[in-house]
């Protein structure tokens, strides 16, 4: 079966060194900015709120806030136009879509990192361990 000239364009332009990473996480996105005839690396960090599937459309938005005030960018996976993706922290949420980090500020609107998380669950074990001798 012949494939279409769409789906051959799509299977061509995917990036093979994607970054694996989940709603959550913080990152930072090293994306290249044109200015007149020079370009620069210019690093956005902040928390993947949305993880958008759709092949080589797959899109991810990372929030952060700056200066108070909230800032959100959607970035292409498959784009040639960022250089790569770090991962900071992995994060600790039951959730595909965080947008309700928008309404939240200051401390609230922080993620629970899963070193935390896994510390916490450790250290309530411990106790209830040291409660029932």
């Amino acid at each position: 079966m012949r494939r279409s000239a769409i789906e051959y364009v799509e299977a061509k332009n995917l990036r093979k060194d994607v970054t694996q990473f989940r709603t959550g996480d913080s990152v930072r996105v090293h994306w290249k900015v044109k200015e007149g005839d020079k370009e620069r690396v210019q690093a956005f960090e902040g928390v993947v709120i949305r993880k958008k599937k759709g092949h080589n459309r797959a899109t991810f938005t990372v929030r952060k806030v700056s200066f108070g005030v909230g800032v959100e960018r959607i970035f292409p996976v498959h784009s040639p136009r960022y250089e790569k993706i770090e991962v900071l922290t992995r994060g600790n949420v039951n959730r595909n879509r965080l947008f309700y980090l928008r309404a939240l500020k200051g401390k609230a609107s922080r993620v629970e990192s899963q070193e935390d998380a896994e510390m916490r669950r450790a250290a309530a074990s411990h106790a209830a361990k040291a409660n029932a001798s």
